[in-house]
């Protein structure tokens, strides 16, 4: 097998349109108007790969693709309909389910996907969490401090926890890295208060998600679909993109090369692409386009999923060769001058105008254009896509209950690990400072004591009394480290008993509980 059948045509259409397998990793696009048949188009292309021994990961938005983990059925309402087209474009239906690994990132409908806040990054957690460039910096600073003194970031107690100690030691930090304000340390730490209200805290953390978890197949060779339940992701949006971003960016980095492989190792379908463009920062749209053109050496192909293609930077947009565009509606200026466009991406077919056609093409059609031999971008083509051999709609709670128990992973995510990090490391920092605190009270407590000692001694023998001295008073080295830097600082700051319990409290209120 070294194609996947997409669709074909009767009287009026096209020639039969074939995804080839060996150009796969060179990307698509499935672009079309709420209600035109994206969703089938994506079902149908997800069943081909893992047919063909390529595994998928997809989110499901609406949650509705689930369904592709259950055979279609005669008995079903469209039967009728999928048989006649069947028959008109030339296929053998036969229906069959897909195995199916369910992923959620809240863990309800699926098995927990998480990673640490090391492994996502300073630029993607900005991106996240929207954070201006110069609170984009402090974060920068707070990871590379992380690095230097060997405090893992794992899951948001441990960031939180280290932004309480660059605040504290802001003066040392800033005359090696630049500025740092308590009030931008203030502004990260409420945007990761609001991450953690809408459940993103879930995200991180271990077990973190190991990749080759996602190139599984089944004994009989056909690849896994992982499916992300997104529904419920969906209402943080940012969040959403975020994730995805990320899990291709660590495919890009640990992926080998490999060149131009006869299929793909993996298919990677991002739907609702748009999330990922919105109000993007420079950098951060860089880094996809960087990872679009590059990671097809990785032999992973990425299909965006989206509206409209004016939805997708043109700089990536050209690097998607198979495309599937469903009806476009031009109900106003803006949506005629987006039709023209995304007909002028197409190659020219002489027998129709493809700008009337995208218009005109209604649910379950669409204008193709796959590569052919070579990588050349085919003619365009009015096609039937072809039904589903899977179930249309969401599969049966129970069903998918039985799915997720079945799953070659089911256990691995499911408990939660909180190994020591650096919430832990800075915690022991506070409490060897405090203590130190304490024994400096102690010391100036026995200094008057000895002082009224010395003298009652001198009045009443008229000789001289040496004086006991307290422990030698410790002198802070240039060369101390930052992190020691700080436990003498801080012990400096404790020296009296009510400096002493007013920082127990606030150390107290930030480390208690986490």
């Amino acid at each position: 097998m070294d194609r996947i059948f997409v669709g074909g045509g009767g009287e009026g259409y096209g020639t039969p349109q074939d995804l080839l397998l060996k150009y796969a990793n060179r990307h698509g696009l499935i672009a079309g108007a709420t209600g035109t048949g994206k969703t089938v188009t994506l079902q149908i292309l997800a069943e081909g790969f893992s047919a063909a021994g390529v595994p998928v990961f997809l989110s499901d938005v609406k949650g509705d693709l689930s369904g592709i983990a259950a055979a279609g059925s005669a008995a079903a309402d469209l039967h009728g309909p999928f048989m006649e087209r069947a028959n008109t474009i030339g296929l053998d239906l036969q229906y069959a389910a897909c195995p199916v690994t369910f992923w959620d990132l809240y863990g309800e409908q699926g098995h927990p996907v998480r990673t640490t806040v090391a492994e996502m990054g300073p630029l993607m957690l900005s991106r996240l969490l929207e954070l201006s460039e110069v609170q984009e910096g402090i974060l920068n600073i707070a990871f590379r401090v992380a690095d230097e003194q060997g405090l893992p970031l794992l899951d948001l107690k441990d960031l939180q926890a280290l932004l309480v100690w660059v605040g504290e030691n802001r003066e040392t930090l800033s005359l090696r890295y630049g500025n740092v304000s308590v009030a931008s340390v203030g502004a990260i730490q409420r945007r990761l208060l609001v991450l953690e209200n809408e459940g993103g805290a879930r995200l991180f953390g271990e077990p973190a998600l190991e990749l080759d978890d996602l190139f599984l197949c089944d004994a009989a060779g056909r690849g896994r679909v992982n499916i992300l339940a997104s529904d419920k992701l969906m209402s943080a949006p940012r969040l959403y993109a975020t994730f995805l971003l990320w899990l291709l960016s660590e495919l890009f980095e640990t992926l080998p090369e490999v060149g131009d492989p006869d299929k793909p190792k993996l298919v990677f379908f991002f739907d609702e692409a748009h999330l990922l463009f919105d109000d993007a920062p420079k950098a951060l749209v860089d880094k996809v386009e960087q990872v679009a053109r590059l990671i097809r050496s990785k032999g992973v192909g990425v299909f965006f999923v989206t509206q409209n293609p004016a939805d997708v930077p043109e700089d990536i947009l050209g690097q998607l060769g198979n495309r599937v565009q469903h009806a476009l509606r031009a109900f106003t200026a803006k949506d005629r001058r987006a039709l023209k466009q995304a007909a002028e991406t197409y190659r020219d077919n002489p027998a129709f105008s493809i700008e009337q056609v995208i218009r005109e093409v209604g649910t379950g059609e669409a204008v193709t254009s796959m590569l052919v031999r070579k990588g050349m971008p085919g003619m365009a083509e009015r096609t039937l896509i072809r039904p589903p051999s899977s179930q249309l709609g969401p599969l049966d709670t129970a069903l998918r209950k039985a799915a997720i128990a079945d799953s070659p992973v089911a256990g691995k995510y499911e408990d939660t690990r909180d190994r020591r990090s650096a919430h832990e490391i800075l915690s022991e920092r506070a409490a060897k400072a405090a203590a130190e605190a304490a024994e400096v009270e102690a010391d100036e407590e026995e200094a008057p004591m000895a002082e009224r000692e010395y003298r009652s001694a001198r009045r009443y023998s008229g000789s001289r009394v040496g004086r006991s001295t307290s422990k030698p008073a410790r002198r802070s080295s240039r060369s101390d480290s930052v992190g020691e830097a700080f436990a003498k600082s801080f012990a400096r700051q404790l020296g009296t008993k009510s400096g002493q319990a007013v920082v127990r409290g606030i150390l107290g209120g930030i480390f208690k509980g986490r």
